[in-house]
């Protein structure tokens, strides 16, 4: 889907909830969704407001955050459409699980919370797709708590810089390489250490010929010996897609 190509009701068969709805299907939820266009840096939806609607992202990117007790920023990972964001809020009614913010210029297409109840009660492939989704949750939930508390942020940092650079490769050619995610302060939040943690992270596996960086892109050198620093197989995962 081109980024300048007009939006049609062809978009929401892109999205993996939406996969296996018939044409008629499509276009009856197309005309019954509302159109919205987000900005860079705009917040789509703030943690803990009314779930009453279900945010169907058909392009752009945005960011999952919250926001600790203490006041400390907890980044969950990052999204690019085409998806439909935090699923889990409108199932259990009790607000949305994250803060959600454009990291580009995002298109938008928000479902009544009553319709996609209503698809996940009739129609079985979008009932195994939400269950889908609850289950790869809860596992990576809890991969993320054994993380937090036995890894350190070092082998932390090796995990995610493998995985994301797994999710870009796709049998691509060359040598790894992988965006970080706005700044170093939101890396940190995302791994759940401290920007100047992240700093020194960085350093090590630079000073050791494992990654270079160039800007905000790290490019991977040894992933074989960048996997032996995770210390758990070079796995860090950030969440399904859309939360």
């Amino acid at each position: 889907m081109a980024g300048d190509e007009p939006l049609t009701w062809r978009a929401l068969g892109a999205v993996p909830l939406f996969a296996s709805l018939p044409e008629a299907r499509l276009r009856e939820l197309w005309a019954a969704s509302v159109p919205r266009g987000h900005p860079v840096g705009s917040v789509l939806r703030s943690a803990g407001a009314p779930a009453d609607h279900l945010l169907v992202l058909l392009r752009g990117r945005v960011a999952a955050t919250g926001t600790t007790g203490g006041g400390r920023v907890v980044r969950y990972g990052q999204w690019d459409g085409p998806c439909a964001l935090d699923k889990v809020a409108l199932l259990d009614g009790r607000g949305h699980t994250a803060t959600f913010t454009a990291l580009t210029c995002c298109a938008v297409r928000s479902v009544r919370r009553d319709r996609f109840l209503g698809l996940v009660d009739d129609t079985a492939a979008v009932r195994a797709h939400v269950f889908a989704v609850l289950a790869r949750q809860a596992r990576a939930q809890q991969q993320r708590l054994t993380e937090t508390a036995t890894l350190p942020a070092e082998a932390r940092l090796a995990g995610w810089l493998l995985a994301q650079a797994a999710a870009l490769a796709r049998g691509a050619p060359g040598p790894a390489r992988v965006r970080i995610p706005g700044t170093q302060q939101a890396l940190a939040d995302t791994l759940g250490v401290t920007r100047v943690t992240v700093n020194r992270a960085l350093a090590r596996l630079r000073r050791d010929g494992l990654i270079r960086v160039e800007g905000d892109c790290v490019h991977l050198l040894a992933p074989e010996s960048l996997a032996l620093r995770a210390g758990d197989g070079g796995e860090h995962r950030n969440g399904d897609q859309g939360l």
